[in-house]
């Protein structure tokens, strides 16, 4: 019972953290003299606080590290009640949002998957725009690292929730022995690379606003826009490409990235052998469905054929999600098979979704371990990912892993299904929304949104993004009788 009362006095104390994340679309009301809205933003930011000082105050004696066992509770509980508190400025500006759709698009945009339900984003109010950005911002590197960074100072330790949050079967493989120094590192190359985002999104021709909006869906991999037509809006090359490099950046590991800034050389990138396979599969796949559509006759030009393959597949394979055509419209097999690569292309310690790269790795050797242990059982063939060994207990968890995965897209597919939802729709919407990917097919494709969903269905989508983001064991643990017995 004390520990349970320590999770929710650290709930409250990242509420109260949480609040000051309000201040940023309080200060665009300002510049853009959107007074009304900054009232409601002020209301949301009060009401959020004093709800976390309100926790905090009824569990103020409950002090100390948290186990494992309850760290994963208190991840599960911040993804679930952050998005709560974060509806609050959609449902107070935006008139006729109900709960149900407006804690959608705030899971959307912390879980960064960027599936939204809103239309008429060309002429929505700023702030509120450049809000559902900053929590595509925010959940990128995830909430959980930064009171990692936060929580020790206040009397609360945030290794097990690191261990909880952070996704990718190498999780325990620190940047430097403090966690909170970890943390702290993580975010400060995340900074600067959405810095230099926003500065060169600017540069290729975006106003500040959309600058600073996409370069946080950007980096967040979240996908979100401030126009209905998304990125197809500005109808850019330079634009374009300025998002493919960063949303390639935004799928690598971002040890990999403070490893580089610290010693100040690109080398360390050639040992990324992750990174290396994320960065091949991406550009084959591109060149190879830039082909493909150009040889069905869907783009006169190859050229054409690449630019727009090369874009959407980037953004889909990495679990971003922008959109500039309605790729729903090419022949199936290109937009199915971006669909498959945002199951396993994004790097483990990025901001992407999915089954993670490393996984498919391990998987793939796994695989051939096999061949070889039929050929000569007596063979001793340990299996090594960039020259390290990969401990066999590793292997059974991915194993473990992928076959949660694949259950848990079939048994949401089917429950879609049963709503009556049509396969594709159904499929590609559990797809997207488990990888936090964002656009799907059929209903739910980039020409249109998840607003034509049932409240239901809605709800499903909304538990696959939550389960996907929380990369299925955490969240599943909770379920196991073992869990709750001492």
């Amino acid at each position: 019972m004390e520990r349970a009362l320590t999770v929710i006095r650290a709930l409250g104390l990242l509420l109260v953290v949480f609040s000051f994340a309000y201040v940023m679309p309080i200060v665009s009301s300002l510049i853009y003299a959107e007074y009304s809205v900054l009232w409601d933003f002020s209301l949301a930011m009060v009401w959020t606080f004093c709800a976390g000082v309100l926790m905090w105050l009824l569990t103020r004696r409950y002090k100390g590290e948290l186990s494992t066992r309850h760290g994963y509770l208190l991840v599960v509980g911040m993804w679930t009640a952050m998005p709560a508190f974060a509806t609050l400025p959609l449902l107070l500006v935006i008139d006729g949002l109900s709960f149900t759709d407006a804690y959608f698009e705030t899971m959307s945009g912390l879980s960064t998957t960027g599936a939204t339900v809103l239309t008429g984003l060309d002429t929505l109010s700023p702030s509120i725009n450049l809000w559902r950005h900053e929590l595509n911002w925010l959940g990128g590197m995830g909430i959980i690292v930064l009171a990692v960074a936060i929580l020790p100072l206040l009397g609360i330790g945030g290794r097990q929730l690191f261990k909880a949050e952070t996704p990718g079967p190498m999780k325990d493989a620190a940047l430097t022995p403090r966690i909170t120094e970890t943390a702290r590192n993580l975010w400060l190359v995340y900074c600067m690379i959405t810095l230099a985002c926003i500065l060169s999104l600017k540069l290729a021709g975006m106003n500040w606003l959309d600058a600073i909006c996409h370069a946080f869906a950007a980096m967040g991999l979240g996908g979100f826009s401030t126009h209905d037509a998304s990125i197809g809006y500005f109808n850019s090359p330079l634009i374009e490409f300025v998002l493919i490099v960063f949303m390639l950046l935004a799928a690598m590991n971002f040890a990999t990235h403070f490893l580089a800034v610290r010693g100040r050389t690109l080398r360390v990138y050639q040992h990324d052998t992750e990174g290396l396979a994320t960065v091949g599969v991406v550009v084959v796949s591109c060149f190879g469905v830039a082909f493909f559509l150009w040889w069905q006759g869907t783009y006169a030009e190859f050229l054409t054929a690449l630019r727009h393959a090369s874009f959407n597949l980037v953004s889909l394979a990495t679990d971003c999600g922008f959109a500039s055509v309605d790729f729903n419209q090419w022949p199936i097999f290109a937009p199915m098979w971006m669909l498959f690569l945002s199951s396993i292309t994004a790097s483990s310690g990025s901001t992407g979704g999915g089954i993670k790269m490393v996984r498919t790795m391990i998987l793939f050797k796994q695989a051939g371990r096999e061949f070889i242990k039929l050929l000569h059982p007596s063979a001793v063939n340990p299996m090594k990912i960039g020259g390290s060994v990969v401990p066999n207990n590793i292997v059974f968890a991915v194993l473990g892993f992928i076959f949660l995965y694949f259950m848990t897209v079939a048994t949401l597919t089917f429950v879609l299904l049963i709503s009556g939802l049509d396969f594709i729709s159904a499929f590609s919407a559990i797809i997207a929304c488990i990888n936090n990917a964002g656009p799907g097919l059929g209903v739910v494709g980039p020409a249109s949104n998840y607003a034509g969903l049932s409240d239901f269905q809605t709800w499903v989508c909304t538990l696959a993004m939550l389960v996907g983001r929380l990369e299925i064991f955490t969240f599943l643990i909770l379920f196991t009788p073992r869990f709750w017995q001492r």
